[in-house]
């Protein structure tokens, strides 16, 4: 007698379509090309993953850079300061200095003008 394997060939088929749910066309409803989107779109959200990470990175020195020439500092002469001196923030809390707490930000501009003068 053969083993025909009904039942889980048909709940990885079912799972697979579940996951095609709204897309487009036969992409939801044939097997085949539901898998082929399904696998690409999986690839997709996994590269997305990674360059969410690199643009929000890219975001932020920009945003520094704005508010350190506000302060007569460029961003590469502001990071440099600011490891001179000592500092240690990272590039995302920079930028939220840099957003709600003008001052504090100046404060920090200017703790790095001095670590470069020096």
């Amino acid at each position: 007698m053969r083993v025909k394997g009904s039942t889980p060939t048909r709940n990885r088929r079912k799972k697979t379509l579940k996951l095609a749910k709204g897309y487009f066309g036969s992409k939801h409803l044939l097997y085949r090309t539901a898998n082929e989107q399904v696998m690409r779109s999986l690839r997709y959200s996994y590269i997305g993953r990674k360059q969410t990470k690199r643009n929000m990175r890219k975001l932020w020195i920009a945003r520094i850079n704005a508010a350190a020439r506000i302060n007569g500092l460029s961003y590469s002469r502001m990071m440099h300061g600011l490891k001179l001196a000592g500092v240690t923030v990272n590039r995302k809390m920079l930028s939220e200095i840099a957003i709600h707490d003008e001052k504090g930000f100046a404060d920090l501009a200017e703790t790095a003008k001095k670590a470069l003068n020096a």
